[in-house]
């Protein structure tokens, strides 16, 4: 069973940044897309980036977009996600998730697998 496991949430104050790891035990994610999603609280789970499994291609969220950069070491297989100028609106349970295939984007039916999310919380 593939376990995706999330890292590097915590307390911040707005303005400042955050750096989240995501890595998965069967190196699943190699050959895959990798996406990043949110959810905040009363609020449904939300697109914010994703990556091919090269590398290439990578897609934001409107409102993460100019802040948040997403990225992969396929050597160590780790994804992850730097996110700059926090705001409150950025607080919430990060996921990570592998998609299906090489290349995918917000659509979260296409991820296979999902983290237990790590959280982020943005104080003003």
């Amino acid at each position: 069973q593939v376990q995706v496991v999330e890292s590097g949430g915590g307390l911040v104050q707005a303005g400042d940044s955050l750096r989240l790891s995501c890595t998965d035990s069967r190196r699943t994610s190699s050959n895959n897309a990798v996406g990043w999603f949110r959810q905040a609280p009363g609020k449904e789970r939300e697109f914010v980036a994703a990556i091919a499994w090269n590398g290439g291609y990578p897609s934001y969220a409107d409102s993460v977009k100019g802040r948040f950069t997403i990225s992969r070491d396929r050597a160590k297989n780790i994804i992850y996600l730097q996110m700059n100028s926090l705001n409150p609106e950025d607080t919430g349970v990060y996921y990570c998730a592998v998609a299906r295939g090489a290349v995918s984007g917000s659509d979260q039916t296409n991820y296979a697998y999902w983290g237990r999310g790590t959280q982020v919380t943005v104080s003003s």
